[in-house]
């Protein structure tokens, strides 16, 4: 698909770089940064700014640690060589400022936690001490279950709400207390492509209404092909950045593979043939694959 600025709403760190303002401070700064498990290492060397606004997806195949990058920014896994700073200084775990979707995986149906109670976590659950006075506390809540749209089933317990209602919570937790930065681990996964839809609506939404800066890891490119600016590659041959349009080419995805990779563009969607583990960039909404481990 052939995609014009004009087609593409402009991020807002996009937008103010057009106006003259020049790009605001990274609030992730990664440089010369590796990350290895022993004599395996998964990627190494990277330079890596993300700006407030800006949606960045991370892609790649099984393994090529996108999961483990997600780790790496909540500062639950150190780097094993460069620097990292997050909003400025080093990660630290439970930074308020830092919102974080897990991977999607269906509670069990007896869970009797209800959908407030979730989200209330994400409000004081990082606390110690005095807390907010509870009319405050449920205010809260009910604001953000508004603005995701799950006010209606927010006493429901969550193991009885759908895999699209149980996602639209967890988005409600992570924004909780308004973070500046939102990493979302595979939240698309055993979605349909309706409940795909109002998932990425609401990222994209906050982003661009807080200038919160999105790190979007994700098997598949095509749901979110129309809102991201900037694609993270990973891959065993090392990575790429850049623009969908530059990254996802035959070219850069057979020099990153080191084999012949055919990226198509077939009715606005992207489908990559003959890389190793292909299915990870483009699969069917049913969901079938597997979450990543590492």
């Amino acid at each position: 698909m052939d995609r014009t600025e004009a087609a593409t709403p402009r991020s807002p760190a996009a937008a103010a770089d057009d106006r003259g303002a020049g790009p605001a401070a990274p609030v992730i700064s990664l440089r010369a940064a590796s990350l290895a498990y022993g004599d395996r290492v998964l990627w190494r060397d990277l330079d890596l700014d993300v700006r407030p606004g800006e949606f960045l997806a991370v892609l790649g195949p099984n393994g090529s640690g996108k999961t483990s990058l997600l780790r790496v920014l909540l500062g639950r896994q150190p780097l094993t060589s460069g620097s990292l700073t997050v909003l400025g200084r080093p990660p630290h775990r439970g930074s308020r400022h830092v919102g974080y979707v897990p991977q999607h995986k269906s509670l069990p149906a007896h869970t009797m936690l209800r959908a407030r109670d979730l989200v209330r976590l994400g409000v004081d659950g990082h606390r110690w001490g005095v807390t907010l006075a509870p009319g405050g506390i449920r205010r809260r809540v009910d604001e953000i279950l508004e603005s995701v749209g799950a006010a209606a089933y927010g006493d429901v317990p969550v193991g009885r709400l759908s895999g699209g209602e149980q996602q639209r919570v967890r988005i409600a937790q992570a924004l909780a207390t308004d973070p500046r930065i939102l990493l979302c681990d595979e939240p698309l996964l055993s979605l349909d492509l309706q409940h795909q839809r109002i998932v990425t609506t609401l990222v994209d939404r906050r982003r661009r209404s807080a200038g919160t800066a999105v790190v979007f890891v994700t098997h598949e490119i095509n749901p979110v092909l129309g809102l991201v600016d900037r694609v993270l590659y990973l891959a065993p041959g090392g990575f790429r950045i850049g623009p969908p349009d530059e990254v996802m080419t035959t070219a850069a995805l057979s020099d990153l593979y080191g084999t012949e990779v055919d990226v198509l563009r077939v009715r606005g969607r992207i489908v990559v043939v003959g890389a190793p583990d292909a299915a990870t960039v483009h699969h069917h909404a049913d969901g079938a694959n597997g979450g990543e481990r590492q």
